[in-house]
């Protein structure tokens, strides 16, 4: 793994620059800025390949719920002008497909090392560098060495694999929709069971039930779901966007979430039932995550939420034929306070003879048999599992990482009680390893690929400013993380974020600490970000010492 021939004769100086952890949207993105300072980086992938979920993820369905003219690089407008998606919302194959075009064109590949897991990274305080500990995929040992680190292993990538009493009982196959197996998956003929309503259950349920002999959907907690509204490309229609790409662009900077959408100040409440409901359906019928954003007040006040919550289930109630099916799909909680799911025909689903649904929010999987589920003391024979159950998300890749900073602190011993960051960029105690759309900033509230590119344009030019001044170390101070994530709450006590039980909080992993990990808001976040870079980096700590 180290390069000998360029160490040779430089004993005690790190393999490499930089060491990024990931080669998903956020690594491929973090080598190519790398480069462009002449800083020397590689990339190890635990994967065979790029495109961090979108190489596992490869479930029946899976789409992307960003309009993938904006799910998308921006920062190369030629990138921008040659590539050609299919339809308004990407497919899993296309966006891998995007990924493998990106590692061809900037001729990433060569720095990236793939099928390489991290166990171990160790900060040394002699040589003030990172050793890393590999596996191979034949657990084949390695280390390599490297000045900074860059955590670019995604916020959603350590999939959530449930503890079911029995589950290894099941004398049928289980499939995970956060580790998909890569051959085809044959579901024709089968009775299937869906274990799971987010977004992959969500995606992938209707599909299955096209192909499967019948579809049992296992739901603990209803979610609110919007219409897509995918259709393919009409001609012409993206080279009109393209005309004018960078406006696109700079709207989406505008928004709360980074998906371009027209702006909204005006309140729920300050307005009639009548223009209320037109909007509401305005936005229904175009379909996506922009309905959220439909008045300025439906995430800070429970009665303008209201409205929109009897809008959804109004909703659901004209689409689901069965009135008992349609009461359990409709969610009574805060409309928005979890992950918004975009869905393809999903509550259409249930009106398919093959399609049923068993309520378990009061009486839970209690076991798996070898023929099944067993509910309330019921088994549901069933000939295979889909465990749509998400992922131990943004703290999860992480922890998976035996992470030890200044004197032998483990970064899980440090997050025992919730993730803590300054700017979600770095974490006090691990000096020169950044996280890209880490715990604190707005990553999963946003559209991830605006945030990672501002996340790698930030660090980029951190290092450029580092390599001008010859500092050597960065580390956050205490004081600015313990602010910054005052300021964190503090932001979220004005939302209703903690009125419904998320992974946004860490809910779904059993015995994970419930503190509330992104940071809502896109615009107020980067122009943080950006004060504190103009102002000499104010809550960092700066040093040129040298020990080689």
């Amino acid at each position: 793994m180290t390069r000998s021939d360029e160490t040779e004769g430089k004993t005690g100086k790190p393999d490499f620059d930089v060491l990024i952890v990931g080669a998903g949207f956020a690594g491929m993105y973090m080598l190519h800025s790398l480069r462009q300072i002449g800083m020397d980086a590689i990339v190890v992938e635990k994967a065979g390949g790029v495109g961090g979920t979108w190489y596992w993820n490869r479930y029946p369905g899976a789409r992307c719920d960003i309009e993938s003219m904006q799910y998308s690089y921006s920062f190369s407008p030629e990138l921008e002008q040659e590539w050609v998606w299919s339809e308004r919302y990407a497919s899993q194959p296309e966006i891998l497909d995007y990924a493998n075009h990106v590692a061809r064109k900037f001729d990433l590949l060569r720095d990236i090392r793939f099928n390489i897991r991290v166990d171990t990274l160790l900060f040394d305080e002699i040589q003030n560098c990172w050793n890393a500990t590999l596996q191979d995929n034949a657990e084949v040992q390695s280390t390599v060495s490297a000045r900074f680190c860059i955590m670019a292993t995604g916020c959603l990538s350590e999939p959530n694999t449930p503890d079911l009493n029995g589950l290894e009982t099941f004398s049928g196959a289980v499939y995970h929709t956060g580790k998909w197996p890569h051959e085809e998956v044959d579901l024709r003929g089968k009775n299937v069971a869906v274990i799971g309503t987010g977004s992959s259950g969500i995606q992938s349920v209707p599909v299955i039930a096209e192909q499967a002999d019948h579809v049992t959907v296992f739901q603990r907690t209803p979610n609110f779901i919007v219409p897509s509204r995918n259709r393919p490309f009409e001609p012409g229609e993206q080279d009109k966007i393209k005309a004018d790409y960078a406006e696109l662009r700079n709207n989406a900077k505008l928004a709360r979430n980074g998906v371009a959408q027209e702006i909204v100040t005006e309140r729920s409440v300050d307005v009639s039932d009548e223009q209320r409901h037109q909007r509401y359906e305005s936005r229904w019928q175009d379909g996506g995550l922009t309905f959220i954003g439909a008045y300025a007040d439906l995430l800070l006040d429970q009665k303008a939420n209201d409205t929109a919550v009897e809008f959804v289930r109004n909703k659901i109630f004209k689409t689901v034929k069965d009135p008992h099916t349609a009461e359990i799909l409709a969610p009574s909680s805060t409309f928005g306070c979890k992950r918004l799911c975009v869905d393809s025909q999903y509550y259409d689903a249930f009106n398919r003879p093959n399609v049923s649904l068993v309520d378990i929010s009061s009486s839970p999987i209690k076991s798996i048999c070898p023929a099944g589920p067993v509910v309330d003391g019921k088994v549901w024979p069933v000939d295979c599992i889909v465990l749509a159950t998400g992922f131990d998300a943004m703290t999860g890749s992480l922890n998976k990482i035996t992470i030890i900073g200044r004197e032998g602190r483990k970064l899980s011993d440090k997050w025992r009680d919730g993730p803590s960051s300054y700017l979600g960029l770095m974490t006090e105690g691990f000096p020169n390893l950044m996280t890209i759309t880490g715990p604190a900033s707005p990553s999963v509230l946003s559209n991830v690929l605006t945030s990672i590119e501002f996340h790698v344009q930030w660090i980029t030019a951190c290092f450029a400013h580092m390599n001008y001044k010859g500092f050597e170390i960065i580390e956050a101070e205490k004081n600015a993380e313990q602010k910054w994530m005052e300021n964190l709450n503090e932001v979220v006590d004005k939302t209703l974020y903690r009125t419904c039980n998320s992974w946004y909080l860490g809910e779904n992993i059993p015995g994970k600490p419930k503190t509330f990990m992104p940071f809502p808001g896109v615009p107020p976040y980067e122009k943080k970000c950006r004060q504190i870079a103009k102002s000499g980096y104010p809550g960092f700590i700066f040093d040129s010492q040298l020990s080689y």
